[in-house]
């Protein structure tokens, strides 16, 4: 069981590498609308995607309990995927929120400024002032995206186990390359790790799903980290019965479990609705 975990720029083929490598491998590629359709159906508004879906949060959007919805069902929806195995995911900070799994591999895909140019203006006639406009728009969202969500520069090489420059490699051989590493570095040790770990952070994910959409805590960031039998509450709330009432929820739903809170207690806290 592998996580394969793409990130790209615009117009650097990373949809078709994926989907090659899926097919290579006999893998599931979940889709940009595969993402979408799952986010939804777990409960996020459709009306809202536009907003948070892979661009740069606006001042206001970035402060509002939406930005943290949103992170809560990605997160979900990229968990039960891997939680299934074998499968490739492509954007919305996949590298990231996979990167405690030994046995996901991730991989960005780059291409120089001509090759995205003529690839743009070749696909949607555009002409090279709108291709220009289009890749730095798309530039500037996912840089923003994964600073505002992650906390990172996802154009930084050393996030990825690969980058490879697609104006150089085609769709087949860069498939290929990624297949070999992939069969050469993901064995059935590192396999039975990343299934226990994934498992670990689903339940997390579902337990902070539980109190912040069941039961409405009013936690903000609200995150749960499992170590073997004992799960850490971390985020922020504005009274200490919030968080008691987190820890006493949480117990009953996980009684096997050490429910313990690192949340912090900051009074006359707010975010926007």
């Amino acid at each position: 069981m592998a996580i394969i975990c793409m990130a790209r720029q615009v117009a650097a083929k990373g949809d078709e590498i994926s989907a090659e490598v899926a097919k290579l491998l006999n893998y599931k590629f979940i889709t940009r609308k595969d993402m979408e359709a799952r986010i939804v159906e777990l409960g996020f508004p459709k009306e809202k995607l536009h907003k948070y879906d892979e661009v740069k949060p606006g001042f206001f959007a970035s402060l509002a309990k939406d930005r943290d919805e949103y992170l809560d069902y990605l997160q979900t929806a990229m968990l039960e995927a891997a939680a299934d195995g074998n499968c490739v995911l492509i954007g919305r900070g996949s590298p990231f929120v996979m990167s405690e799994l030994p046995n996901a591999l991730s991989f960005r895909f780059v291409a120089d400024l001509s090759t995205r140019l003529s690839r743009l203006e070749k696909e949607f006639n555009f002409t090279e002032k709108q291709a220009k406009q289009r890749i730095d728009e798309s530039d500037s969202n996912r840089r923003g995206f994964h600073k505002s969500f992650f906390n990172v520069d996802a154009e930084d090489p050393a996030n990825y186990h690969m980058v490879i420059n697609s104006g150089r490699l085609d769709i087949k051989a860069a498939a290929a390359l990624i297949v070999s590493i992939v069969e050469a570095n993901v064995t059935p040790d590192l396999e039975a790790e990343g299934k226990k770990k994934v498992a670990e952070m689903l339940l997390a994910q579902k337990l902070v799903n539980f109190l912040v959409f069941d039961h409405k805590i009013n936690v903000n960031f609200l995150r749960a980290l499992v170590i073997d039998k004992k799960i850490v509450l971390q985020g922020i709330a504005d009274s200490s019965a919030i968080v008691e009432k987190a820890l006493v929820l949480a117990q009953k739903t996980y009684p096997d479990y050490k429910i313990e809170s690192a949340i912090s207690v900051v009074q006359d806290f707010k975010t926007y609705k």
